[in-house]
């Protein structure tokens, strides 16, 4: 299982140029330039969930995962303009898995589990009870809130996505038209309806 983190929340959309403003801007904040630096969006149809995550050397391996645990300034001003809480979180299957959530610009929840500090179950059935343990876990409860399994949420980084470039200006245009076919295509009608 491989190292990753990002902002996770319900899908609304938005026009590209402005989402690219506000990455910028958070990226700034979060002390890092925008050049040679790129926004990776991934959708997951269904329960309609988007990822954002930073295509930069900064945010890949196992240092680029744990970067997300303190760098939240794109969750933050997302949740500042859409209408959903945007969550912040980093998973390093050796040691660590943490969500932030915010809602309105503010930190409104948190959870932080190292895993030598986790509690392993005992007992004749230790498989599913380390499975149902992981539900608890932040990831877990993440997963459970967004309306998928914590496999599914784990296996976010290999599923299709969208780059945005953030060293050159786009168009203005709704997200949707940016996305890969594949993503397009998903159940078209409940995805990208105009709010």
């Amino acid at each position: 299982m491989e190292s990753h983190g990002g902002y996770l929340c319900q899908y609304e959309d938005v026009d590209v140029a402005w989402l690219q403003n506000v990455a910028r801007l958070a990226l700034d904040e979060d002390g890092q330039s925008a050049d040679d630096t790129g926004l990776l969006v991934t959708l997951m149809g269904g329960p309609r969930i988007v990822r954002f995550a930073w295509d930069g050397a900064f945010t890949y391996g196992r240092a680029g995962a744990r970067w997300y645990l303190t760098h939240h300034a794109l969750a933050r001003r997302l949740s500042e303009h859409l209408r959903v809480t945007v969550h912040a979180y980093a998973f390093d299957p050796d040691e660590v898995e943490q969500v932030v959530a915010f809602a309105d610009g503010r930190r409104v929840g948190g959870e932080l589990l190292r895993y030598e500090d986790a509690e392993l179950p005992e007992g004749d059935d230790e498989e599913a009870a380390f499975q149902r343990l992981q539900a608890s876990w932040p990831l877990g409860h993440l997963a459970r809130v967004m309306g998928i399994a914590r496999e599914e949420l784990l296996r976010i980084p290999r599923q299709t996505t969208a780059l945005i470039e953030l060293g050159q200006s786009v168009e203005p245009r709704p997200l949707w038209q940016v996305l890969p076919e594949p993503m397009r295509l998903m159940r078209q009608h409940e995805l990208f309806a105009t709010r």
